[in-house]
């Protein structure tokens, strides 16, 4: 072989090796992002509820990822990911079985990243959605059934809608689009959370004969902390799911990642003024949070003013869509069901209008289709586990333990001296 080929050929294999360890070190710092985002779900749950359940709070927000990562990485991440194209339920086996050589390296995924790199970033995604649940059903729920429920939902209904857009399952097929997750991960949480309300029922004193009596949590500093936090670590869930370190499109992902956010506080911010006549600190909190959910479908696809557009939108649904669930007797501490699932249905279907994708994705009807379908599922799902979980061992607390706190009467302890 001619000298200079075989220059060129070893250049071309060292800018491929660079490119590839660039690929994968950003995935890894995207997964640490995500990761973080656990931490801003602890802080903002804890700083929702009252003192006396922080304890329990934050224990379910720890619980819930050691629970997650385990049970994902023994079934759920072969469910999600089985090899199968097309499909409705597939297995492509238990724990992880990382190719040999190169195939699991360089050769995995075009380059992008390793097979481990792939399997950490898809587990932080994971315990995700019941991180959701978690702030929906606080305050009076057992922690064991809770945890069980947690189990189920990570190890088997997650990954089972997963794999239907994730996974190259029907629902890619059909030409559905979600970039990183507004239905896929949020609104999956959100119609658990929903379900788990439900069925848990509102806390006492939250719904009386002379209307609806505010429960304001203990710390709005926590809680603002843990908005922060989320924010913060949206950066590694969008710009993470690009799933390589592509310059153009990474930068664009954070633009309208942030832009969304922004605009998703002011649209809270100003319809708040308009309902409540008072300016809602923690509806504008979750105002950030509506716009960061509605953006997640199509931050890769869509310009930065149709970004303003999705996130404005998803604020102003914010206290609209809690003030709906409040008068249907439907008790969401945090507010999970309104950002989560609200907003995650409303950022799905924006794909729709303003995604610029190849003809015959993210359709209206493709769109529409999706969500219904993963909705039923989870929905269904979430509410005969916890059915089960009620009629055979109770998911709620007595009135008495309700009462004294969670703390006290689940960990013996409290989150303040």
């Amino acid at each position: 072989m001619d000298e200079s080929l075989i220059l060129a050929q070893k250049a071309l294999e060292s800018a491929n090796e660079a490119k590839f360890i660039a690929n994968n070190i950003w995935m890894l710092m995207a997964t640490v992002l995500v990761f973080m985002m656990h931490l801003g779900f602890a802080t903002l749950e804890a700083g929702f509820v009252r003192r006396k359940n922080v304890v329990n709070i934050l224990f379910k927000n720890i619980m819930i990822v050691s629970v997650g990562l385990l049970s994902y990485y023994t079934i759920g991440f072969g469910l999600m990911y089985p090899g199968v194209e097309g499909g409705y339920f597939e297995f492509g086996g238990f724990g992880l079985t990382n190719p040999e050589g190169a195939a699991g390296m360089i050769d995995y995924a075009s380059g992008n990243y390793t097979y481990y790199t792939d399997f950490i970033f898809q587990a932080m995604f994971a315990a995700t959605c019941c991180t959701i649940v978690s702030g929906a059903v606080a305050e009076r729920v057992k922690l064991l059934p809770f945890l069980v429920f947690c189990l189920l939902f990570v190890t088997i209904s997650y990954p089972i809608t997963g794999y239907w857009k994730w996974g190259a399952g029907w629902l890619d097929a059909l030409g559905f689009y979600d970039f990183a997750g507004s239905t896929l991960v949020h609104s999956v949480g959100g119609w658990g959370a929903l379900a788990g309300a439900i069925l848990v029922g509102p806390r006492l004193g939250k719904y009386t004969k002379k209307g609806i009596k505010p429960i304001p949590g203990h710390s709005m500093p926590l809680a603002t902390v843990g908005v922060f936090l989320l924010w913060f670590g949206w950066f590694g869930f969008n710009g993470g799911s690009v799933l390589s370190a592509d310059p153009g499109l990474v930068s664009l992902v954070f633009v309208t990642t942030a832009v969304a956010a922004a605009a998703g506080c002011i649209g809270a911010f100003v319809i708040s003024k308009l309902v409540y006549r008072s300016f809602d600190l923690g509806i504008a909190l979750n105002g950030i949070l509506g716009g960061l959910v509605g953006i997640t479908a199509s931050a890769d696809g869509v310009s930065v003013v149709s970004a303003i557009i999705i996130g404005l939108v998803a604020g102003a649904i914010i206290p609209l869509s809690i003030s709906f669930f409040d008068k249907i007797k439907v008790d969401d501490p945090v507010g999970a069901t309104s950002v989560h699932l609200v907003c995650g249905i409303w950022g799905t279907i924006a794909v729709a209008i303003f995604g610029n994708y190849d003809e015959g994705v993210g359709t209206l009807s493709a769109q529409l289709i999706g969500i219904a379908a993963i909705g039923v599922f989870t929905f269904t799902f979430a509410f005969v586990v916890f059915f089960v979980l009620k009629k055979v061992v109770g998911v709620r607390v007595d009135k008495e333990e309700e009462t004294i706190g969670l703390d006290i009467c689940e960990h013996q302890a409290t989150a303040y001296s």
